[in-house]
């Protein structure tokens, strides 16, 4: 992986928390595969298959916080593939402030990476969850 697929990499995060704070459903398709899994169990909400329904969730039952803000943002090239973690700390109503560990598996598409795999939690995983 060189600079550049880096650098892509590292943008995704914020591109999705700006598709997210903006309501811009489509600007999803920049962020996952068609095909891509989003697992929000933790966060007792569904496991999410494919972009329509990710969008479909995002747009009709999806609690957003107020605003997304992500960091801790790295990428690991493992033997199972590319990896992209990260946190975001939220504004939640009543000005509380929340935050949730991502952890994708990515992959690069002819249009550039794409998520492909999601999982959100609550709490950080230890280095020994996989």
């Amino acid at each position: 992986m060189d600079v550049a697929d880096r650098l892509e990499l590292h943008e995704l995060p914020g591109r999705y928390g700006d598709a997210i704070d903006d309501r811009d459903w489509e600007a999803l398709h920049r962020i996952f595969t068609e095909d891509a899994v989003f697992d929000l169990t933790d966060m007792g909400a569904p496991r999410l298959e494919g972009i329509e329904a990710i969008k479909r969730f995002m747009d009709v039952d999806a609690a957003h916080p107020k605003t997304h803000m992500m960091t801790n943002i790295y990428v690991d090239e493992t033997s199972d593939g590319v990896k992209l973690n990260f946190r975001i700390v939220a504004m939640l109503s009543g000005g509380r402030m929340g935050t949730a560990s991502y952890y994708d598996d990515v992959v690069k598409t002819d249009q550039g990476w794409r998520v492909q795999n999601r999982v959100c939690t609550l709490r950080r995983r230890s280095r020994f969850d996989g």
